[in-house]
């Protein structure tokens, strides 16, 4: 009888955990594979660089303004509804935004944000409720899900675009599929699996919060990070282009970027979590992006290009996995881990949604890439800061 419960449980853990992977597959193929068509949908709909830019960050101020919001909606139903809801949300805002209104289409961008922002906030949540030995592992686990279903977006939106003959408006409807399936397996998993006790998430009160200082760099490298994120995954391609390189080379860049980060990304929480400070781990993949993208700055030849944006991916896939373990790893337990989530990934992201925008318009002022590559080294510089501060041996309260 043991034997058959014992069984049960290990069958059910492994279908939840596919359902966090198949949630994790959906955060970021929406947004990313804006990034290598951007100029295509630019050209289409006659709209400029800031515009467009302004397209990318419209998901970071729905991140940014839902984040704190979730935790309560998740209060009022439960953890798994509540990622059901976003995922619903999420195949609207897809289906929304493959239009031919310019309306429509920001309209949509922006319900893809809302969705992805409940998903964001609830899983560390949840992973700091249901593995509470395992954070590193588990946060591993589901951050380089995201990454692989990230860099996919990239490397297939161009391909999907012009070799499939799809136009930007399918290609990015396309996506809605990984959507469905997401839904259909996570109904599954949320029937099936049973949960921790105390996985409930609390309303959060973020007052103590807001007079901590690990609470702020915690925030501060949270939103820098995703800053060079999506500064860079929205203007990469374009600043490849620029050098020389075509669109579908340059698309794919940005697909070899986010693959090359994988290793980064699964291995940075594990190692984390072996840790009581992670301050090492912070300097080491700093310095890599600081190099890298001062390589770029000089607009290297294919060689160059190709070792400046492996440091950079290295970067990138370290701060997004390290910044979510900490949200799990800096709190005592899960309600302050959803506090702490709701509160950095607000802050965080409002912070991050100004990236493409500025990116962008500095390049429509100096029509150079030049001049915004020293403002993303700048920023680079400021997060290797605020994670070297957040990743010490202190709880946020």
């Amino acid at each position: 009888m043991k034997t058959d419960q014992h069984l049960a449980k290990k069958y059910y853990t492994i279908l939840f955990i596919t359902g966090i992977i198949l949630l994790a597959f959906n955060l970021r193929p929406a947004i990313t594979s804006v990034g290598p068509i951007i100029g295509i949908i630019r050209e289409d709909l006659s709209i400029n660089n800031w515009s467009a830019g302004f397209l990318t960050s419209l998901p970071l101020i729905a991140f940014a303004f839902m984040s704190p919001i979730a935790p309560r909606i998740a209060n009022r139903t439960s953890n798994e509804k509540a990622l059901l809801y976003g995922l619903l949300t999420l195949l609207i805002g897809i289906w929304v935004r493959s239009t031919a209104s310019i309306t429509l289409l920001f309209i949509g961008t922006t319900l893809i944000g809302v969705g992805i922002a409940i998903i964001n906030v609830i899983l560390p949540s949840l992973i700091k409720s249901n593995f509470p030995t395992k954070i590193g592992l588990m946060t591993g686990v589901y951050t380089t899900s995201m990454s692989i279903f990230a860099a996919l977006g990239s490397g297939l939106s161009v391909p999907l675009t012009t070799t499939a003959g799809l136009g930007w408006k399918w290609s990015l409807a396309s996506w809605s599929i990984l959507t469905i399936i997401g839904i259909f397996a996570w109904l599954v998993a949320m029937n099936k699996a049973p949960l921790q006790e105390d996985s409930e998430l609390f309303e959060p009160s973020t007052v103590k919060l807001l007079r901590s200082p690990v609470a702020w760099q915690v925030t501060c490298f949270m939103g820098l990070q995703s800053f060079l994120f999506y500064v860079t995954i929205s203007w990469l391609a374009e600043i490849l282009i620029s050098n020389g390189f075509s669109g579908s080379v340059a698309g794919w860049y940005v697909a070899y970027m986010q693959f090359i980060s994988l290793p980064a990304t699964f291995f940075t929480p594990v190692i984390a979590s072996k840790l009581k400070n992670q301050q090492p781990v912070v300097a080491v993949f700093g310095l890599s992006g600081l190099i890298g993208y001062s390589i770029l700055y000089f607009e290297p030849d294919i060689i160059g290009s190709t070792i400046a944006i492996t440091l950079i991916g290295i970067m990138l896939g370290a701060s997004i996995s390290l910044a979510l373990a900490l949200l799990g790893l800096r709190t005592t337990n899960a309600r302050q881990a959803a506090e702490l989530s709701g509160m950095s990934q607000s802050f965080g992201y409002l912070l991050a949604s100004i990236g493409p925008i500025v990116v962008g318009l500095i390049f429509d002022i100096t029509n150079d890439w030049q001049p915004s590559i020293l403002t993303i080294i700048f920023i680079a510089l400021l997060m290797t800061g605020f994670g070297l501060g957040a990743s010490r041996n202190k709880k946020v309260l």
